[in-house]
């Protein structure tokens, strides 16, 4: 049961939608103490959260004692790092000791870990104060957050739609302002698609250079990474996405076939007003609602107003091609984890597909029973792909296109994920395929960061995700960030503004 808290001043709660990093600055130097602030944040959650349902898991006792002994370490000039103080959530799918992790199964209700993941550690160790665990589909495997365990979470600009998947609940509880700081995990754009669909900011790291240790389903070993997966922050601000990231990734190494090595950040540093910039706007192959591309339209307008080369016809691979290796490479990894009756189940109904059938549902199955021979195959087209990545940034510092092809639709949580059906430009298309914009960059490990562009007709966030080379996140982050002091910022819904 949460303590009674004491309704913070009215003022108080427009603290609750500033960035992380000012949060930081006002603990710092004392304009607000790290109780305070939990107090506010626990407040909202008892206020908003009962029509959101973003944080299912509170761990108030816990919280607000450390909050004390974060104000009392500060008032003895012992601050613990960047973080100092400020209260976020964690995705309910990494382990916090003697919390619940259960990935949003009925089985695994009361699995408690006994030890932090790596990445919650890392936080603590930079000042965080942990208020709880945010919501999650099942297994991870869907843009809509739902499960038997806690239920449904709502988009907070408008309760009847999603709020994305597979971290929706981080997306929705920054947006509605009941977390400083959220950190999340992507492989099918996990962050980015969530981020799009809240109005928020995230970033999917380069692929490896941020433990997934603590953040695997039993009973996989708790080993530190999954093909194509990444862990990574949520935040109000790119600012934010920056100092999370450099806590999260540090000290900064990378995966590789003999393990973790050292690495450093690779950065042109390339003023803004003077980069070179592709645009996508659309493709055949998951078209793009005509809002999300005029919301990209807009911020075409105004690149090349501050100088900036775009051009919107450069592509980088094909379409067909890194799609086609993306499901597949996709399912291979998360099929992994399932039980032998499972697995069974995939085979023979791939079996059922014939050779030339292309549908999302026969490349599903296909990739979940890939043979070794042909999961090498596949890879080494992503080989290829990778290399064509690498020409094309001699050319461009940055891609930016969709993060999903429409703003956030309204929740359906009937039968299989592709049977679902959403309208775009006036017609029918299956929600899976926006997978296409997660794979696109996603297959080959590239960093990605999602921005807020604006809002729909209709009222709701439209985004975008910035595409850099491999290893060049901090070029991407800091483009983003003048994205947000120049051009558009994080902006609350009204539901939680009020």
């Amino acid at each position: 049961m949460m303590p009674q808290i004491a309704d913070p001043d009215p003022d108080m709660n427009e603290l609750a939608f500033l960035p992380a990093h000012e949060l930081a600055r006002r603990i710092r130097r004392k304009g607000v103490s790290a109780l305070e602030l939990l107090e506010l944040y626990l407040a909202r959650i008892e206020r908003l959260d009962r029509a959101i349902r973003a944080v299912p898991v509170l761990d108030a006792e816990r919280a607000l004692e450390r909050a004390r002994q974060a104000d009392a370490a500060l008032a003895h000039g012992e601050p613990w790092g960047p973080l100092h103080g400020v209260p976020m959530t964690v995705k309910e799918s990494f382990n916090v000791a003697g919390l619940p992790t259960t990935w949003g199964y009925e089985s695994l209700r009361d699995n408690r870990p006994e030890r932090d993941a790596l990445t919650v550690a890392r936080l603590k160790d930079a000042g965080a104060v942990i208020l709880g665990k945010t919501n999650v589909p099942v297994y991870l495997a869907d843009w809509q957050t739902f499960n038997p365990v806690y239920g449904t979470t709502c988009n907070p600009w408008d309760l009847a739609r999603t709020p994305g998947g597979s971290s929706g609940g981080s997306a929705a509880a920054l947006a509605a302002g009941l977390s400083a700081l959220e950190l999340g995990s992507d492989i099918g754009a996990s962050i980015r698609n969530p981020a799009h669909y809240c109005g928020v900011y995230g970033h999917k790291p380069t692929w490896g250079v941020v433990s997934l240790e603590g953040q695997q389903m039993r009973p996989v070993p708790c080993i530190d990474h999954t093909d194509i997966g990444v862990a990574g922050p949520l935040a109000r601000s790119a600012f934010d996405l920056e100092i999370a990231l450099d806590v999260l990734a540090s000290p900064l190494s990378a995966m590789t076939p003999l393990g973790r090595v050292p690495m450093a950040w690779r950065t042109r540093g390339t003023a803004p007003r003077r980069c070179r910039v592709a645009v996508l706007l659309d493709d055949a192959l998951a078209e793009v609602d005509a809002s999300v591309q005029q919301a990209l339209r807009d911020l075409v307008a105004f690149l090349r107003a501050q100088g900036v080369v775009v051009r919107e016809q450069a592509r980088p691979v094909d379409s067909r091609e890194t799609h086609h290796t993306y499901i597949h490479l996709l399912r291979a990894s998360t099929g992994a984890a399932i039980n032998e009756a499972g697995y069974a189940q995939a085979f023979e109904r791939a079996k059922g597909y014939t050779a030339d059938d292309a549908s999302y549902a026969a490349w599903h199955h296909r990739g979940m029973t890939l043979s070794h021979r042909d999961w090498v195959r596949i890879d080494q087209v992503r080989a290829k792909l990778r290399r064509q990545w690498d020409v094309f940034f001699e050319q461009y510092d940055f891609l930016i296109c969709p993060t999903a092809t429409t703003p956030a639709f309204e929740r359906n949580e009937r039968g299989e994920r592709w049977e679902r059906l959403i309208p775009v430009n006036g017609r029918p298309q299956p929600t899976t395929d926006a997978l296409f914009w997660a794979g696109y960059p996603g297959v080959v490990g590239l960093p990605a960061t999602a921005v807020p562009l604006g809002l729909s007709p209709q009222g709701l966030p439209i985004g975008a995700q910035i595409v850099a080379p491999a290893f060049g996140d901090l070029d991407g982050l800091r483009f983003a960030q003048w994205l947000e002091r120049e051009y558009r910022a994080f902006v609350p819904p009204p539901m939680a503004a009020d």
